[in-house]
């Protein structure tokens, strides 16, 4: 408890320390000359930039916002003038690559929300307008305020990504949620729909809907319509808990219920976490309690279908472990993490149900135990934690996320481990969570994590579900040393790490479309005839997609822009129920929904996505991939392929990614209408 408070202590006296030099700044830029102001006012954006990013740092900014415009901060731009301002622009200066225009965008809301709550009189702007104009701000950035940065964020704007997110979680508790509650209702809902692990920042937006419902000073009038369903589902999914009455009082409530009551709550429960990914803290309370009461309404409970069933009549023994030891009111996910486990049907396999019993007693180190507890805190035992984690990536391969680190390689070994070689994952949680130690092999060479010298990321990790917290940091050394190993060899390392870093079902064969020397496009047409061949139906025989496989694709923002290359996993390609060829696949970074310019829009949901999927027709997925594996013993009809699909896809990647990699006949050949 002392050390907490310490590093209270330790938050505030650093912040403090940032505001007094934030004063001294904006004294001298308001004491300078105009022609001296340009000089003096980088200062104050370095220390407003340093202190928004700490704790509080934006309500501080806020009271001083007064002293920083009439210092001249805003002097010779646009931002001089708040009612000439546009909130529909406020994305672009928010995802800027350029930290002058995030911080000076950030100053400008906050300036607006001290004049909004009157302890500002703006002689340009008046409180109504400003409160208006920061409320469609809050609507148009939503994602700012619950999901973590993308990619194109993670490589253009870094530590100012977090700055955003800070900005909008105290522009929403101040403004007030009401008022962006319609638009965070759909928000909800969509990232739902992809079923992540980690829904932490979900359940606390929804928190903030009850609240505002609860609270008689808030009107919602007609907006806030959808939010029941959602709420319900934390905070009263059945009747003997419909008004939140608390977990012991819950407790007491099962004692003198009889089958049929009980069936009646099991029912209540399931229906409301499949619909939405949700799991009510009362949910462990019943289960728990069902224990005793036979098979039939712990099925009930978890919602199962005959497939979950037979394998908890089976396993049934496991399964009561599993419930006993992971399954509390503090990790409630793990029931619905146990629930698509047991539908999986992955328990038949043989391995499977030993390693989740070595995982049940699972001796944790110090330091796997010290990770735990500074990540997600007391509440339970690391290792009900970490069952809590296994539980759920055994139920939601798909729903692994990078968090914001550039470790997307090992996110999606983790998800594809879990989707297509569970008890290797099992065993990889082991070797880390107890020997802080992952030995792969590369090309017959031992590699350990521990000897490997450093991985992508540049810190440890924090922001992930228990299992990544524990593993990606082995893993990210290990594929980071597996690249060492190739310095020096001709092309691409991926070519030879991906088979080793994920399995043996990682194809061999290798195809890339840009020179590793040059950056330029290399034999485009030969690799996307080859692609066609070895993955589309109608070129390769109709062979379906066996294993899930590695594969890379060059991201690009909503301008169709090239921001950088990105690990994902290709799943399976398949007509959708519109009859469109589309390749479905599975992206790590925590939010599959997304713009890509050129007409290439992302799905999650609506042609025929599972849980955690994102998908393409086939002809926009291949014009944004650079890499792929494939079986070089099953080879299809490269001949076969249309030069009319190839130019369509050509088009697409000389519009975007390609734009600049590629000689001005090449671009002019192909540029035409996708």
């Amino acid at each position: 408890m002392t050390t907490h408070n310490g590093d209270q202590d330790t938050e505030a006296g650093k912040l403090d320390g940032l505001l007094a030099k934030l004063d001294e700044a904006t004294e001298l830029l308001a004491n300078a000359r105009d022609f001296a102001k340009p000089g003096k006012v980088r200062r104050v954006f370095d220390t407003a930039k340093r202190v928004m990013l700490q704790d509080g740092g934006c309500a501080a900014i806020e009271r001083r916002a007064r002293a920083l415009e009439e210092a001249g901060v805003f002097n010779g731009s646009d931002w001089a003038y708040p009612q000439i301002l546009i909130p529909s622009l406020t994305p672009h200066s928010l995802k800027s690559g350029d930290p002058d225009t995030v911080v000076l965008e950030a100053l400008s809301e906050l300036r607006l929300l001290a004049v909004a709550r009157a302890a500002y009189e703006h002689p340009q702007i008046s409180a109504e307008q400003a409160h208006h104009y920061l409320t469609q701000v809050l609507a148009i950035n939503l994602e700012l305020l619950f999901t973590a940065p993308s990619e194109a964020e993670r490589e253009t704007q870094g530590r100012l990504a977090l700055l955003t997110r800070a900005l909008f979680a105290h522009l929403a508790d101040t403004i007030g949620y009401e008022h962006v509650i319609d638009q965070l209702i759909d928000e909800i809902w969509r990232i739902l729909q992809q079923r992540p692990i980690q829904v932490d920042a979900v359940k606390r937006m929804i928190t903030q809907i009850a609240v505002c419902q609860a609270n008689p000073d808030i009107d919602l009038g007609t907006s806030g319509q959808g939010a029941d369903r959602l709420v319900s589902s934390l905070f009263g999914p059945t009747q003997a808990c419909r008004e939140d009455p608390g977990l012991e009082v819950y407790a007491e409530r099962l004692q003198p219920m009889d089958a049929n009551a009980l069936q009646y709550e099991a029912t209540g429960f399931a229906r409301a976490m499949h619909d939405t990914g949700l799991v009510s803290a009362y949910h462990p309370v019943l289960l728990r309690h069902l224990l005793d009461h036979g098979d039939h309404l712990l099925a009930e409970a978890l919602g199962l279908s005959a497939t979950g069933r037979d394998c908890l009549l089976c396993y049934r023994q496991l399964v009561q472990a599993l419930i006993e030891e992971g399954v509390h009111p503090a990790t409630p996910q793990a029931v619905y993490g146990l629930a698509l486990m047991l539908e999986r049907g992955i328990l038949y396999q043989p391995p499977v149900a030993p390693a989740l019993w070595r995982q049940i007693g699972l001796p944790l180190s110090a330091w796997s135990q010290e990770r735990m507890r500074m990540a997600y805190g007391d509440a339970v035992s690391p290792r009900a934690r970490l069952l809590e984690g296994v539980l759920c990536m055994l139920g939601l391969p798909l729903g692994v996320g990078q968090g914001n680190n550039p470790t997307c390689q090992s996110a999606r070994a983790l998800s594809m481990w879990a989707y297509n070689d569970p008890d290797y994952l099992l065993q990889m949680v082991a070797w880390a969570a107890r020997d802080d130690e992952i030995i792969m092999h590369f090309e017959g060479m031992p590699l350990s994590s521990m000897a490997s010298l450093s991985g992508v990321a540049t810190n440890l990790p924090m922001d992930l579900d228990p299992v990544s917290l524990l593993v990606v940091p082995h893993l990210d050394r290990i594929y980071a040393e597996m690249g060492r190993r190739c310095i020096g060899r001709e092309g691409d390392p991926h070519r030879w790490v991906n088979p080793e870093f994920h399995g043996w079902w990682a194809g061999r064969g290798f195809r890339i479309n840009v020179d590793v020397e040059t950056g330029q496009l290399d034999q485009l047409e030969d690799f996307l005839r080859h692609f066609y061949a070895s993955y589309h139906p109608f070129y390769n025989g109709n062979q379906p997609l066996i294993h899930p496989q590695p594969a890379g694709i060059a991201v690009t923002d909503s301008a169709a822009r090239f921001i950088g290359w990105h690990a994902i996993t290709l799943l399976r390609v398949n007509l959708d129920p519109q009859d469109t060829m589309r390749a479905y696949f599975f992206n790590p970074n925590n939010d599959s929904g997304q713009d890509w310019g050129d007409d290439v829009k992302v799905s999650t949901a609506g042609h025929g996505e599972r849980f955690g999927e994102a998908s393409l027709p086939f002809e926009q997925f291949a014009s944004r991939l650079y890499i792929f594996h494939y079986d070089p013993l099953e080879r299809g009809e490269l001949a076969n392929v249309t030069q009319q699909e190839l130019d369509r896809v050509i088009g697409y990647i000389h519009r975007s990614w390609g734009a600049n990699r590629v000689p001005a006949a090449d671009l002019q050949a192909h540029s035409g209408p996708a």
